[in-house]
Parts: C-alpha cells; structure tokens; sequence
C-alpha cells in the first residue's frame, strides 16, 4: 500500500462508458478520492459503490472527484454502475497493472480493499485500508477533507 506522501503513480484505462481516463486528466477537476475494491455485485464492494454513490455531491463540495477501480471487465462495470446507479467511473484493471502500482493487492493477488485520496499535486493525502467495513472509508476520507 502506497503511504501518505508518496507520489502517485500515473495510470490510464477505459471506464465503464468506454471513456479513457487518466490521472492526470482527472487531477485537472480536483482532488481525487481513488478506492479500490475486488468484485462487483459482491456485498461489500456493492456498498461501497453506493457509500461513495451517495456521498458524491459533498465530496464534490470538498473539491473531489470518484473513481473505483478493479479487475472487472467494461461490461461487468457497465451492469454494476447502471443497476446502482453510481455517477461517477469505475476503472477496468483486468492485468491488475493500476491496482499493483497502487499496492493493492495481497495474498495470493487477490484485490484489497483500499482507498486513496490524491492532491493536484499527485501526492498521496490519505491511505485508508478497511477490508470489511466500506462505511470507514468514507468516514476518513471526510475527516481528511474537511476543512
């Protein structure tokens, strides 16, 4: 896992709309709140999804944009963000080439539950693991961001 006051490393994929995304593109809105997290229409990634979902507005009012990412196809992400309705993208890693530059990976390279918030200045503000709770996330995240 990347620590606070690392650089985050630069990466590119296609969402779920089949969008090109980058980091550097994303950073040009803002603060970036960047999770991690290892199967859609899994319970727990499912409410985290909708956690981070329902918090999209007030981050944006903090000055910070969403993104998930995992190992899922564009196709599964595409279900999973229209059947939760979740405004924001979701990253297809299917290589696992993002997700290990991020350390989020762990036994037997299976995807951790992580939650990064990146500056505009690409360092790392806060790293938050919680493998079971997603409401934690959020919670530090906020706490992180408030002003």
């Amino acid at each position: 896992m990347l620590a606070v006051g690392d650089v985050a490393p630069d990466f590119s994929g296609k969402d779920q709309h089949g969008r090109d995304i980058s980091l550097g593109s994303l950073l040009e809105r803002g603060k970036l709140l960047l999770y991690f997290y290892p199967k859609d229409f899994t319970p727990v990634c499912t409410a985290q999804a909708c956690t981070f979902r329902d918090a999209t507005s007030e981050l944006a009012e903090l000055g910070t944009n969403v993104v998930g990412v995992s190992g899922d196809d564009a196709d599964s992400h595409a279900r999973f963000g229209s059947k939760h309705n979740v405004p924001f993208s979701l990253l297809s890693d299917p290589d696992h080439r993002i997700i290990e530059a991020y350390g989020a990976t762990w036994l037997f390279g299976r995807i951790r539950r992580v939650t990064y918030v990146i500056g505009t200045d690409r360092k790392i503000l806060g790293a938050f693991h919680h493998e079971l709770s997603a409401a934690k996330h959020l919670k530090d995240a906020k706490r992180l961001l408030a002003p």
